[in-house]
């Protein structure tokens, strides 16, 4: 069955489901993500993570199932990209009302990316930050302060400045096989049975 608590466990209170804090329509976050939070609530994911994410730009963050998101990761969107191909970086339309502009054009103070798309079992190290019009795919990693500026392939580690691939977690026939049995689709009973299975890398039991 899916979780419905908030806290994972038992007195503690700086890990969440994250799923059970998401008030905005525009984040969707899958059952058992986890997001851990040692210097704020984690509770403000929303607010402390989730940046320039204006409403009028309709972007979406989207996060798969059975993620792990460290402390102080962070996911900016497209208002914070100042647009590159202006002579000006300040961002006139946005401040219509001092430069009697056409209100309607606010959003074209800034490049438009797109979504950030995260894939499921995912794990974001701390104080990540992934830009807008990124898609990470299934099972992929995060190295604590990367910056990442463009799309991870599944099964990936990657770390940096900007980021960068620094190897893939296994391989090409596993990661074909994880892909193709999408283990976080089971129900809750299948996934405990195969949990010594996830544990300790057998995926062939998996396919069973």
């Amino acid at each position: 069955m899916p979780a419905k608590k908030l806290y994972p466990r038992s007195n503690d209170y700086e890990t969440v489901y994250l799923k059970e804090t998401i008030t905005r329509s525009n984040i969707s976050v899958g059952e058992y993500t986890i997001y851990n939070d040692f210097r704020s609530d984690p509770r403000e994911f929303e607010q402390n993570n989730v940046l320039y994410q204006y409403p009028i730009n309709q972007d979406k963050l989207i996060i798969g199932k059975f993620c792990s998101i460290a402390c102080g990761a962070t996911f900016i969107f497209n208002s914070a990209n100042h647009r590159q191909s202006a002579l000006s970086t300040y961002t006139f339309p946005l401040f219509y009302e001092e430069w009697q502009l056409d209100k309607e054009h606010v959003t074209s103070a800034w490049d438009n990316k797109g979504d950030i798309v995260i894939g499921n079992d995912v794990w974001i190290g701390y104080e990540a930050t992934i830009l807008s019009g990124v898609t990470i795919g299934d099972g992929a990693i995060i190295g604590a302060k990367a910056v990442v500026t463009k799309d991870v392939p599944a099964y990936s580690v990657v770390g940096g400045v900007p980021a960068k691939e620094i190897k893939r977690r296994f391989d090409a026939d596993t990661i074909q096989k994880l892909q193709q049995i999408k283990w976080w689709d089971w129900p809750y009973e299948k996934i405990q049975r195969a949990i010594p299975y996830l544990k300790n890398g057998d995926v062939d039991r998996l396919m069973d």
